[in-house]
C-alpha cells in the first residue's frame, strides 16, 4: 500500500477504517481517501497562492485553507492510529515511514535550494524545510500515541499542552510548535469513534457542511487584512506575535474550534463512495512530499513575480494548475519512480531479532 499525508505505519498513508477491538481484517474506507484526495488538492493550491497577496481572493484562499487544511490529514493520521503498538516490528515501520523520507526529502530540499534558489548547500536535520516537518511531527504523535490512548482526558489534555507550548520560547528546533499546536487533532482522531464519523456521511451534514465552509470563507476574506498569516501556520510564540498569554491563548482556542468546525464540515462534503481519485488519496504523501519542488521553482525563478498573476484570472490559472499537477504526482507512475525516496525500504538496516 502507498501512504499519504496522514495515515501509514508513520500515521501518514493506509485509509483504512479501524475496526472495533477483535473485529476481522480492515477495509479501505474511500470516503477517507476522498478526503485526503481534495485535502491535498487544497495544500498544493495554498502553495502555489503564497505570495499573492494583491489579490483578495488569493489571501482569503490561502488563510481559509489554513484553518483545515492540514489539521484533516492530522486528525485522519490519528484516526488510523487507533490500534497502534510499539512492536519492534513496528518501529522499524515507523522509522521507514517518517524519519527516512524526512532525511531524504531533507537532502533533495538542500540541493534543490543550492541548485535553482542560490542558496547554501546546508542540511539541517533539527530544523524542518519547508513542507518537511509533517514528517518529524508524524514521528512525534505516533510515539506519543499509547500514552494519549491511556489517558482519561486526551483531547482536554492535548490542547492544554498545545496553548501552554506557545508561551513558551521553545526557538524553532524540530518545527515543535507545529507539532505540538497542531497536536490536539490528531488527539481527536484518535478518540474519535467510527459511529461518530458516520453523522458527517449523512445527508443532511452535507448540505449543512457546504453552508459552513461557505459561510468560513466569506468571514475570512473580511478577517484575514486583520490577521498575521503566522497565526494559520502554527509556527511562533505568543511572545513572537505581540500578543499577551490570554490574548495568544484565547486566538489559538479559536483556531482550534475553528479548525474542528471546517474540519467537519469538509469531511461532510466529500463523497463517501468511491470515485475516480479514490485510489490517487491513498498516495498523498506522494503530492505532498513531491509538489514543493514546483512550488519552490515558482518562488526561485521568480514566475510568481509576473504582472498576470495578480488577477483573479491569474489565480484562477495557478489554482487548476496546482490541482492538476497534484493529481499526476499521485498517479502510478509517479509512485513508481519515487517510491525509493518517499517510502525507503529500511528492512535491510535491521536485524530481524
Amino acid at each position: 500500500m502507498t501512504q499519504t499525508p496522514e495515515a501509514s505505519v508513520a500515521g501518514e498513508a493506509t485509509a483504512e477504517r479501524p475496526p472495533d477491538e477483535g473485529a476481522a481484517p480492515r477495509v479501505r474506507d474511500p470516503h477517507l481517501d476522498n478526503a485526503k484526495f481534495l485535502a491535498i488538492l487544497l495544500v498544493a493550491t495554498g502553495h502555489g497562492m503564497a505570495g499573492l497577496d494583491d489579490v483578495a481572493l488569493a489571501s482569503a484562499a490561502y488563510y481559509f485553507f489554513y484553518l483545515f487544511h492540514m489539521p484533516v490529514f492530522v486528525m485522519i493520521s490519528g484516526y488510523l492510529a487507533k490500534r497502534f503498538t510499539l512492536t519492534d516490528d513496528k518501529a522499524v515501520k515507523l522509522v521507514g515511514a517518517t524519519l527516512a523520507p524526512y532525511v531524504i526529502f531533507q537532502t533533495l530540499y538542500a540541493l534543490f535550494a543550492w541548485t535553482f534558489g542560490d542558496r547554501p548547500f546546508e542540511i539541517g536535520l533539527l530544523n524542518p524545510y519547508y513542507i518537511t516537518w509533517f514528517l518529524l511531527a508524524l514521528f512525534v504523535w505516533r510515539l506519543l500515541t499509547p500514552i494519549w490512548r491511556r489517558a482519561r482526558f486526551p483531547v482536554a489534555g492535548a490542547v492544554l499542552v498545545s496553548l501552554l507550548a506557545f508561551m513558551s520560547d521553545l526557538g524553532g528546533t524540530l518545527d515543535i510548535y507545529r507539532i505540538l499546536g497542531l497536536m490536539p487533532f490528531y488527539v481527536v482522531g484518535l478518540a474519535l469513534r467510527p459511529e461518530w464519523l458516520e453523522i458527517v456521511r449523512r445527508p443532511a451534514a452535507r448540505v449543512l457542511g457546504a453552508v459552513t465552509l461557505a459561510a468560513g470563507f466569506a468571514a475570512m476574506y473580511v478577517a484575514y487584512p486583520h490577521m498575521d498569516a503566522r497565526w494559520v501556520r502554527w509556527t511562533h510564540s505568543n511572545d513572537a506575535m505581540g500578543v499577551g498569554e490570554l490574548t495568544g491563548t484565547l486566538m489559538r482556542m479559536g483556531l482550534l474550534v475553528a479548525g474542528l468546525v471546517l474540519m467537519a464540515a469538509f469531511l461532510a462534503v466529500v463523497p463517501s463512495r468511491r470515485t475516480w481519485y479514490t485510489d490517487l488519496g491513498a498516495a498523498t504523501l506522494y503530492t505532498y512530499l513531491l509538489h514543493g519542488f514546483l512550488t519552490r521553482l515558482f518562488t526561485f525563478t521568480g514566475w510568481n513575480e509576473a504582472g498576470w498573476l495578480d488577477t483573479i484570472p491569474g489565480v484562477l490559472v495557478i489554482a487548476a494548475v496546482c490541482c492538476v499537477v497534484a493529481t499526476l504526482l499521485s498517479t502510478g507512475p509517479v509512485r513508481r519512480v519515487t517510491r525509493w525516496a518517499v517510502e525507503p525500504d529500511i528492512r535491510p538496516l535491521f536485524s530481524k531479532q
